[in-house]
């Protein structure tokens, strides 16, 4: 295409997925590069940078260059959002404009960070959109209406719990206790419960497998491999799904504090919606089992999991880029836009 695309980007800590305007998601990928740090090449983004884990040679370093949904490594998130462009732009005559999903609790030096990522990664305008917001368009929430609608985002590095009332937040909260904090309080677990030390990969397959966050009906339980603190050696133990949700205890507790705070800062008004309109949680930590009903057992609200939750704020963003003659470049973002009517 040879005249300026529209593209949407979730820059996730975990993930990275980016929309084209009229084609929706074209491309997905870990937020991973690889690179050689004697030369300070950047050989790989993506699935081909996670591969090379643990496959290379010492002068070879996998870099996350997002830490807590915002960016930890400036140059490498620049270079990961150009090759990203690459892959989706084949030829262009115009600069493409950049719609960046970011944490409702962003600061400025924060978001100026990643509109100056954009910038020189080759795009010509960046506009920014909440989490939450995206999230809750892709999830088929009318956020337009004067009505209020809860949306919790459980990503892997942030969760962002926002109010939201037409198109703008209303009221949130964003807490850096996500999927990965899930993952860690599973090796914490089972390290002091068994003597075993398992690897993040290892944990983050038991939390998919068995992991809950309330009681199942049919307990379950997965044999797990990991080095014995007492000996060295290789050891499995058993582990039941009533344990996940003991390791897991404190970090639901965090996420369900926060649900209850944005909610105590709501006006009564759109609480009554909410009570009627239910709470919507997406994000990868939004399928682990029984969330819906943590939630729902802690706040009597009716609460669902949405279609895709994984993809919401990605198909969120690809949805806003339909609206990106009325959104207001730089840090001024979509959730923003009624305040400047």
């Amino acid at each position: 295409m040879l005249f300026g695309r529209d593209i949407g980007i979730d820059l996730g800590t975990a993930t990275v997925a980016v929309a084209v305007r009229g084609k929706g998601i074209v491309t997905r990928e870990p937020s991973v590069v690889a690179m050689d740090k004697n030369t300070g090449r950047l050989l790989k983004v993506g699935a081909a940078a996670q591969r090379m884990l643990g496959r290379t040679p010492g002068n070879i370093v996998a870099i996350h260059p997002l830490q807590g949904g915002v960016i930890s490594d400036f140059d490498m998130t620049e270079r990961m959002i150009r090759e990203l462009l690459r892959k989706v732009i084949s030829f262009s005559l115009l600069k493409p404009r950049l719609v960046v999903s970011v944490p409702s609790g962003i600061t400025e030096v924060e978001e100026r960070a990643v509109i100056d990522a954009g910038i020189r990664a080759g795009a010509r305008k960046v506009y920014l959109v909440e989490s939450p917001v995206a999230a809750a368009l892709g999830a088929g929430v009318d956020i337009s209406k004067a009505e209020g609608h809860m949306v919790a985002d459980v990503g892997a590095g942030t969760t962002d719990i926002a109010v939201i009332s037409l198109s703008g937040v209303v009221q949130s909260e964003s807490i850096k206790t996500a999927g990965d904090a899930f993952d860690e309080a599973l090796i914490k677990y089972i390290r002091r419960k068994h003597n075993l030390l398992i690897g993040k990969n290892t944990a983050e397959e038991l939390k998919k497998s068995i992991g809950c966050v309330f009681p199942r009906s049919d307990e379950m339980s997965v044999e797990v491999k990991g080095r014995c603190l007492m000996t060295g050696l290789p050891r499995m133990v058993s582990v039941s799904s009533t344990e996940t949700i003991e390791a897991f205890d404190e970090v639901s507790r965090q996420i369900l504090e926060s649900i209850h705070n944005v909610l105590e800062n709501t006006p009564p008004e759109l609480v009554a919606d909410i009570s009627e309109n239910g709470i919507v949680i997406t994000g990868g930590g939004a399928l682990l089992w029984g969330f819906d009903r943590l939630i729902e057992s802690s706040t009597s609200i009716q609460t669902r999991i949405a279609d895709d939750a994984d993809m919401c704020v990605a198909y969120g963003l690809g949805k806003s880029l339909e609206l990106i003659g009325q959104m207001q470049e730089g840090p001024l973002n979509l959730s923003r836009r009624r305040q400047l009517r």
